[in-house]
């Protein structure tokens, strides 16, 4: 409790702090709540942005007939989960930048900008080459051979040359939040996405290249939005040369974040799988309740963006006790996130599902995995804003280590025995309340042991 004697000072630097004094001594120091806003409103809008954009091209394909359709649901499917395993290029420079930031070396954090660039260019080209290749086999090893995964390769070998423009794209996210400007990326992503919108309806169906038009229209976008982000690092004025040294460290903390995205997937894709094999109602109700978990954690990871850049550059400028103060402080923002998305999807358990499907069978599933969904609101909005404290201080090999653990002894056991037991959805989703649960219990023993505050620029 503060006496009558406390006053507010505010501390210079990036990310700047309140800090209430009382007698001379330091007794709090808080980030203010709409500094933590301020970096996380914009966020939450980029993240948005693709899911969007995603609907309307599926909207204007969805037009041209359902093979299209079908084609353009396989190839998307293939190229996010290439683009899913490559996120390092966003939060590893994020975790990077934000500690040279806060040090005060802000030409050194846009640096980590021009070696993310360079490394997504090469993985880009990397990925380029292969899937041309590989883009027949997976869409036939996924749909069997025919019209689906023709269409789909169609769709794949084009959009497949946006991949090194979509790699810079999360690089620039990555260093500009480390340097705490949200508001060029939005910007960025906006003019990209609008374009294309408006291009993708022209070129499917004004000019009838259907979903090859589709396809196009990404590409142009992905073009755009990463030339925005090239000339932002010109304009900075940074040495544009790359530098192996750097990208080999940004490659370590890949490495670990690469291994955790993996978990990621083995998980969702083995509860996709077993729903599928449960009934078609079951798979139904998994893909509406899961699309809406996958919304909501992206409007939580917004939060998690701000609490990466102000704790690395905490970190950075050697300010460990305000790192440590605002992981708890991020933490009560998260838990009452999480509260209140909880109490509005309780409150729309009846009227949303049927915005989705009309399909009784479907319905019928839906509270199977409902209520589930909306009792992990309050956890989720704890372990993703802690998840962003321990990626801003570079603690990527215990956020490795705890995703495996958690998929291994929670998600995938359950998951799998659903479908030896007959459980269902009620199986499914146990085993990601399980996942979650081990997740939280995780990162709560991580954050109170302070070992992840290590201070300086670099780590």
């Amino acid at each position: 409790m503060l006496n009558s004697g406390v006053r507010s000072v505010r501390h210079g630097g990036p990310g700047g702090s309140t800090r209430a004094v009382s007698g001379g001594g330091l007794v709090e120091e808080r980030v203010p709540a709409r500094r933590v806003v301020g970096l996380a409103a914009p966020a939450l809008v980029v993240l948005a942005a693709e899911p969007l954009y995603v609907l309307v091209d599926t909207a204007v394909v969805g037009h041209y007939g359902a093979l299209a359709l079908a084609g353009l649901a396989l190839g998307g499917v293939l190229f996010t989960q290439v683009a899913t395993q490559l996120t390092f290029l966003s939060y590893g420079t994020t975790a990077r930048a934000a500690r040279l930031f806060g040090a005060g070396r802000r030409t050194e954090a846009v640096g980590e900008g021009v070696q993310a660039t360079w490394l997504a260019l090469a993985v880009g080209a990397l990925v380029v080459v292969l899937g041309q290749v590989l883009a027949a086999p997976a869409a036939r090893l996924l749909a069997g051979p025919g019209e689906v995964a023709d269409n789909a390769v169609d769709w794949l070998r084009i959009a497949l040359f946006g991949a090194p423009f979509v790699l810079v794209t999360m690089a620039g996210n990555g260093w500009m939040r480390g340097v705490q400007d949200t508001a060029r990326p939005l910007r960025y992503v906006l003019v990209g996405n609008g374009i294309s919108a408006v291009l993708c309806p022209v070129l499917v169906h004004v000019a009838d290249w259907g979903l090859e038009g589709s396809a196009v229209a990404n590409v142009v976008a992905q073009v755009l939005s990463a030339g925005l982000f090239i000339r932002a690092l010109r304009a900075e004025g940074a040495d544009l040369r790359p530098h192996p040294g750097l990208m080999r460290a940004q490659l370590g903390l890949g490495r670990d974040l690469v291994l955790r995205s993996l978990a990621f997937q083995a998980c969702f894709l083995s509860a996709a799988s077993v729903a599928a094999r449960t009934s078609v109602g079951a798979v139904g109700a998994h893909q509406v309740v899961l699309q809406l978990w996958t919304f909501l954690a992206l409007v939580l990871d917004s939060l998690a963006i701000a609490a990466q850049s102000i704790v690395g550059a905490a970190l950075g400028a050697g300010r460990r006790e305000q790192a440590r103060r605002f992981a708890w402080q991020v933490t009560g923002y998260g838990l009452v996130f999480g509260v209140v998305l909880g109490v509005v999807f309780a409150a729309l358990s009846g009227p949303l599902p049927l915005v989705f499907t009309s399909d009784r069978a479907v319905l019928d599933e839906v509270p199977h995995a409902w209520w589930f969904f909306v009792a992990l609101q309050p956890v989720a909005g704890v372990v993703f804003a802690l998840d962003g404290v321990l990626l801003g201080a570079g603690d990527a090999k215990f956020l490795r280590t705890a995703t495996l653990a958690a998929a291994a002894f929670g998600f995938l056991p359950l998951t799998w025995a659903s479908y030896a037991l007959g459980w269902g959805l009620v199986g499914i989703w146990s085993g990601l309340t399980a996942f979650m649960l081990l997740r939280l219990v995780l990162v709560l023993l991580r954050t109170r042991s302070g070992e992840w505050a290590r201070v300086g620029a670099v780590w």
